[in-house]
């Protein structure tokens, strides 16, 4: 079976660098571009979307990105469903933050975040650690019964990363993860194309 995972397109704060979480910021210009030229990608790499499941993060970067890669691809643009497992890392009262203003903020905790990304767990009722949004991750891939795409966000590929791909903690934690590119899930493992 073959699913294909993208991220969400560049929004503003991704180009400030600033940590989005489950905030909705949503898509700038040059996000929407990557989206379209992610569902050409697409059409290229699957041909047919016979008896494939889109789905979407519920954040509105991810379903902008969603729409505009299915329009591209010849789809209509509407035709997909949201799951909320798919909702990015929250960074609790972080969120809104640069890495720069969170050291001038509080060395010591993103020092501690830079040392220990995976298990690391932000201030804020509602933070998340990598690991807890790995459980999330985790539900989500076993419950995969179709060939899927999926539009979601560089968390949710970073766990994809640890849980499928057998990446280590700390580095799926730190990886790169691509916004004009898709990323080729099947049993021999992960891809970017």
């Amino acid at each position: 079976m073959i699913h294909y995972i993208i991220r969400h397109g560049q929004t503003d704060w991704n180009a400030e660098w600033r940590l989005q979480g489950q905030k909705n910021i949503p898509l700038n210009d040059v996000g929407r571009q990557q989206a379209r030229e992610n569902g050409v990608r697409l059409k290229e790499l699957m041909g047919s979307f016979d008896g494939y499941d889109f789905v979407a993060s519920p954040l509105d970067r991810a379903r902008e990105t969603m729409e505009l890669v299915r329009g591209a691809a010849g789809l209509d643009p509407l035709a997909y469903r949201i799951d909320d497992r798919l909702k990015e890392i929250s960074f609790g009262d972080w969120e809104g933050y640069t890495g720069q203003e969170l050291k001038k903020l509080d060395r010591e905790r993103h020092r501690e975040r830079r040392e220990k990304k995976w298990d690391f767990l932000p201030p804020g009722e509602f933070a998340e650690s990598y690991e807890i949004l790995s459980w999330r991750i985790g539900s989500w891939l076993k419950s995969l019964n179709q060939p899927t795409v999926a539009v979601c966000h560089g968390g949710v590929i970073r766990c994809i990363f640890k849980l499928a791909g057998g990446v280590a903690r700390e580095d799926a934690a730190n990886l790169d993860i691509p916004q004009d590119r898709v990323l080729v899930y099947t049993e021999n493992g992960l891809e970017w194309a």
